[in-house]
């Protein structure tokens, strides 16, 4: 517990530390009343045009970008996920197979032919070409985490409300999604994290449109030299924040979806 949480709580003690303060003595861990200050978090937060750093454009761009991703890559896989769970046809397994395979692929072998068809496409520097590309790289494990939680489903009652007159899309509409509810929530949150956190594909597709910057790219620029520690500390800090606190609100459909995946 020490060895977890005592560097976080250095960092966040350290960065409400004036920055003279904090490099005078470093190893100072708890600030006095009259040092504590959050204008490392104003400063990191506020645009470059106002002189700060412009982590509050770039967290926005971040939020905005995840939400799709998930939102689309959801979308996507419902359907692909259920038939590959219930629906019985020709090379099902080897499909399955190829699912795993594809999202096993090193992210570096994808980011040339994903950079060539986009910028053919006109999608490169924007926010729309880096979310189709998030889609086609999370779509695989979605597909093979949903298609887990609706194998645990009982078919039994899919059965019943197709005999009582349900059609195949009212069966995942009315029945399958409510009880796989937790499933979804708990994939649509690992996909907001991958989303949140990816720095590859964002550096390829956005180096050149800095106002359109993930955060992730936001933290890199205050890892330069010149930049105060506070800042770096305060601006990791409240990259954290968003996916802490999703984990916080979505504890108790988290836990169920990651218990409900395990049966069978």
């Amino acid at each position: 517990m020490v060895l977890t949480c005592g560097p976080v709580l250095y960092g966040v003690l350290l960065s409400l530390r004036p920055f003279a303060a904090a490099l005078n003595d470093p190893l100072s861990i708890v600030p006095t009343l009259d040092e504590i200050s959050f204008d490392a978090y104003v400063q990191a937060m506020r645009s470059t045009a106002d002189g700060g750093y412009g982590l509050g454009g770039f967290l926005l761009n971040s939020l905005i970008l995840a939400a799709g991703t998930v939102l689309a890559s959801i979308l996507a896989s419902i359907l692909g996920a259920y038939a590959t769970a219930r629906i019985h046809f020709s090379g099902r397994s080897v499909g399955n197979t190829i699912i795993v395979a594809v999202y096993m692929f090193p992210g570096i072998v994808l980011a040339v032919p994903l950079f060539v068809l986009l910028s053919r496409a006109g999608l490169t520097s924007s926010l729309v070409g880096l979310v189709i590309v998030y889609v086609a790289l999370t779509v695989p494990v979605s597909l093979y985490m949903l298609r887990n939680y609706f194998i645990a489903l009982p078919a039994s009652i899919e059965d019943a409300a197709m005999i009582d007159g349900c059609s195949l899309l009212g069966v995942i509409w009315r029945i399958v999604l409510p009880i796989a509810l937790p499933g979804i929530a708990a994939t649509a949150m690992y996909i907001f994290m991958i989303a949140w956190n990816e720095y590859l594909y964002a550096l390829l597709f956005l180096v050149q449109a800095r106002d359109l910057w993930t955060a992730p790219l936001g933290i890199a620029q205050l890892t330069e030299f010149d930049t105060p520690v506070t800042i770096l500390l305060a601006g990791s800090i409240v990259v954290t924040i968003p996916v802490v606190l999703l984990f916080v609100l979505a504890q108790r459909l988290l836990i169920s979806g990651l218990a409900a995946g395990a049966e069978k």
